[in-house]
């Protein structure tokens, strides 16, 4: 078969060559050193006016919330006019390169290194070109509304197909975009690749495409092929119906390769999917990543926060829905592996279990609300910095909290509401119809209106976001829980515990590895990171004789001495051992409680979606 054959049936139908009202702006992409993971990228501005050419490389992308500096790894920038012609180019500050009085085409040229395959950054080789659009093309300021053009040049003899949602067009390897918010949220992946397409909709008339780059076999993309058909088809169940996917395709652009990076990453039709790990060993971390960026295709794509549109690639994107956007995914992410027959109730427990123990614990709780805690991510979102911070006593994900509010809020509306049929599904279903279908971007407090309109109860919803969205406080699940046959329990309730230990052990004691947390035994003995404990109840520290082996002979409640070394003195104090405040939720059958019908039906409307 051919390899123009081969592209043509992973991109779909070729389209025909678009004709533009205006002349697009043309990326050209090359790859002579990709052994060296260089790119040889070249982009034409056409028919510009005179007056003065701001060329950017970005520095934020789709789906991050921090700054990550794209301009780093671009280097030998050339421009010139459309005789050849070198124009001069003067450098204001690190992410901008201007070209005063332009007229005409201009041509401008770089090198891009990347290898760091992942959602977020690039990655070129021998094998492939994982891009992540900010982090590969430089654009230009006043022209983010034109149409673009985009021509990749696979090395010869490569074999290497495309993966991408930009619109392909009647050549081979050329795509466009109707503009730059579309180009540079589309991902594209070159390389050889396992594809498989089946329809969906409710007259088929959406395809979604899983393109696979890994060192396995064919039968694992099968196997892997049938748990993501029945993730799309139940996340397609729980919103009632699919997104309008422009050009009619969704796409799957998976990288499972060791020297690929670990991240998912969500796009309008599209997402990006990378892992060091291949299909034959850890499926389900894949399978839960599918759910999750599949599941932002409606929430926070198309059901979109109003902070986020449009997205600005020349600063950190601030919003304080990230607790709806990312932590009400990250809840159904669970819920739909269950529903999805990946995982059973002991599976889901665990999983739910884990993120309540994060959040009751975390001490970040008494700083920051869920919105506030939205609001940090710039600094946590894969943000780099070299001083340390103090996240561990100050942070707590938007993620896990917002999939804890997310599982309350689901269990509070089958609790008061179910006779009416309501249910965490119906509220997603009602914000999807007024502001997800129609792309109406929403605030916190639309969110709020959604759900005092679906329960009819306006003081119910005002007081579930005074509490747990714009307040600090956790749902009761002690309460809620037990109607689903689960109990929230602590996980080791007789153990000697100081605080969660991270320390290199030695034949001069333990050191610290991380920040003690506020209310921990250790924390309120006064030990930090960095500190080294040589004693404890009367035992050297030692790599024989561990702060864990000691520990293990003493109870909650205990007080014993503990001395350490701190930045230059030796200490000693009192360390109050209290019980470790780990919970984890169990199901009933665990426990050896009987599971009624009322609890079986209760579960099965909140398990299987029925």
């Amino acid at each position: 078969m051919k390899l123009s054959l081969l592209v043509t049936l992973l991109i779909g139908i070729a389209l025909p060559s678009p004709a533009w009202a205006q002349d697009p702006v043309w990326y050209e992409l090359s790859f002579p050193n990709a052994a060296h993971h260089e790119a040889e990228i070249v982009v034409t501005f056409p028919d510009l006016e005179e007056g003065t050419l701001e060329l950017r490389m970005s520095r934020s992308s789709p789906g991050r919330y921090a700054l990550h500096e794209f301009g780093k790894n671009v280097y030998d920038v050339r421009v010139v006019d459309g005789m050849g012609s070198s124009l001069p180019v003067r450098r204001p500050d690190p992410y901008l390169w201007v070209v005063d009085h332009p007229a005409g085409d201009v041509r401008v040229s770089y090198t891009l290194f990347a290898d760091l395959g992942d959602g977020t950054y690039s990655g070129i080789d021998r094998s492939m070109a994982h891009l992540n659009m900010p982090a590969t093309l430089m654009w230009a300021r006043g022209l983010e509304d034109q149409p673009v053009r985009v021509d990749f040049r696979p090395p010869d003899g490569s074999g290497w197909q495309v993966a991408t949602q930009l619109v392909p067009t009647g050549q081979p390897y050329t795509y466009t975009a109707s503009d730059l918010q579309y180009l540079m949220d589309s991902p594209t992946h070159l390389g050889r690749m396992d594809v498989r397409e089946w329809k969906v909709g409710p007259r088929n008339e959406y395809t979604v495409r899983l393109a696979v780059h890994h060192e396995g076999t064919s039968s694992e993309v099968d196997d892997f092929e049938e748990d993501v058909r029945r993730i799309v088809d139940v996340t397609g169940d729980i919103w009632g119906e699919f997104p309008r996917f422009d050009f009619g395709t969704y796409t799957f652009i998976s990288a499972y390769l060791p020297w690929a990076g670990g991240d998912g990453m969500e796009h309008r039709n599209s997402t990006s999917l990378t892992s060091t790990g291949g299909l034959d060993r850890n499926v389900l971390d894949l399978a839960g990543t599918v759910a999750h960026e599949f599941f932002h295709a409606w929430n926070v794509e198309r059901l979109r926060p109003a902070s986020l549109e449009p997205f600005d690639f020349e600063r950190a994107n601030l919003s304080g829905e990230l607790w709806f956007a990312e932590g009400f995914t990250s809840y159904y992410t669970t819920l739909i592996l269950r529903r999805a027959g990946l995982i059973d109730d002991d599976g889901f427990a665990s999983r739910i279990g884990n993120d309540v123990s994060l959040v009751s614990n975390g001490p970040g709780r008494r700083f920051r609300s869920p919105v506030e805690m939205s609001m940090h991510a710039p600094f946590v979102d894969r943000a780099v910095s070299v001083d340390p911070n103090n996240h561990g006593n100050t942070f707590v994900s938007y993620y896990t909290w917002g999939s804890v509010v997310a599982m309350g809020l689901d269990l509070e509306l089958r609790h008061r509401f179910g006779g009416a049929g309501l249910s965490l599904d119906a509220f997603m279903r009602a914000a999807w119809e007024r502001f997800g279908r129609d792309e109406t971007p929403y605030a916190v407090d639309d969110l709020e209106g959604v759900l005092a309109d679906l329960t009819g109860d306006s003081d119910f919803a005002s007081l579930f976001f005074d509490l747990y969205i714009r307040g600090r406080q956790l749902p009761d699940f002690e309460r809620l829980l037990p109607e689903a046959g689960m109990a929230l329990r602590p996980r080791d309730p007789e153990a000697a515990w100081a605080g969660p230990l991270q320390f290199r052990a030695g034949t001069d004691g333990a050191v610290l590895d991380s920040y003690t947390l506020i209310g921990t035994p250790l924390y309120d003995a006064g030990l930090d990171r960095g500190d080294r404990i040589t004693s404890l109840a009367g035992t050297s520290v030692t790599a024989e004789s561990g702060l864990e082996g000691i520990l293990q002979g003493l109870e909650p409640g205990d007080e014993v001495e503990i001395e350490f070394w701190s930045r230059g003195d030796d200490y000693n104090a009192t360390l109050v051992l209290d019980a470790d405040p780990a919970v984890e939720v169990v199901t009933f059958e665990a426990l050896d409680r009987d599971i009624t019908p009322e609890i079986a039906a209760f579960r099965s409307a909140w398990l299987d979606g029925r």
